[in-house]
């Protein structure tokens, strides 16, 4: 299935994407959950699959893409430095562990929306990744049982203020920028695609790759990473993980590729889909 957040006509809800269309799932289940999160938490999700075969309620056209799980509860955990080719062009070392930081909801925006350039910097970067959507709950879960507790896979841009990323070791504001990233464009359920090494992650900005790798070329692969995460944190249904950039960012190029309002950046996960996003200006008013 493609898990998907929305609005439609000013409210919230989620459902299906499928070849037609949208399938709303709010009108049968909202009353119970109110929002996809809600369903993985509760164990649910044969609830939606209860409505695949039904007609869609709409197109995707008719629809404003959320963020898959756009709820601010749940916990959005990122990796950096994942890739040996973006630590050589970035004039790293290998980590010994997995380099973490966090994310806000209200730094990332769904397919479609506008990413925004902040007046603070013009040093915005792109990061196409591969995120790890949490099933189940994992905690101190070993590597061997890692999948298990994934319920599916979604495309993310991490979109980086390069210099504010660098003001202190802990990266957080310039990854958290008021809609500097992105996040979708649904979640496809982990039985689609069961063996996550086999993605292929491909960024194009204004129709140029620019980035372009296997997943399995991971430094920590996804097994790795939730075994690390459940180790110092309880991972809960709807939880995030998203797993590192590939090299070719623009901070790694000579000279550097910085985005621009007007631009528009693609993640595209092979058997996931592709996250399209525009950028633009942040309003001076």
């Amino acid at each position: 299935m493609r898990l998907i957040s929305f609005t439609r006509n000013g409210e919230a809800s989620f459902g299906i994407a499928v070849d037609g269309g949208v399938i709303d799932a709010g009108p049968e289940l909202k009353a119970e959950y109110r929002s996809l999160r809600d369903v993985l938490l509760a164990g649910a999700l044969e609830r939606l699959r209860d409505l695949e075969g039904r007609s869609p309620d709409c197109s995707l056209e008719e629809i404003e893409f959320l963020p898959p799980i756009p709820d601010p509860a749940a916990k959005l955990i990122c990796v950096g430095i994942n890739y040996m080719p973006h630590i050589r062009e970035m004039g790293r070392e290998r980590p010994d562990y997995p380099v973490l930081f966090v994310r806000f909801a209200d730094s990332i925006v769904g397919h479609g929306q506008p990413m925004i350039r902040p007046l603070a910097s013009v040093r915005y970067d792109f990061e196409g990744e591969l995120a790890v959507i949490i099933g189940k709950r994992a905690r101190h879960v070993a590597r061997a049982a890692a999948l298990d507790h994934v319920a599916g896979y979604s495309c993310f841009n991490d979109g980086s203020i390069r210099d504010y990323q660098r003001h202190g070791p802990q990266w957080t504001p310039g990854k958290n920028f008021h809609h500097s990233g992105s996040f979708g464009p649904w979640i496809v359920t982990a039985d689609e695609s069961p063996n996550p090494k086999a993605f292929h992650l491909r960024t194009v900005l204004n129709g140029t790759v620019v980035q372009d790798e296997s997943v399995g070329e991971l430094c920590f692969d996804i097994p790795e990473l939730i075994e690390y995460c459940s180790t110092w944190s309880q991972l809960e249904p709807g939880d995030v993980i998203v797993s590192g950039t590939p090299g070719g960012v623009g901070a790694g190029r000579n000279p550097p590729l910085w985005m621009r309002a007007g631009d528009v950046v693609e993640v595209n996960v092979t058997g996931v889909g592709t996250l399209r996003n525009p950028i633009v200006d942040e309003d001076r008013g």
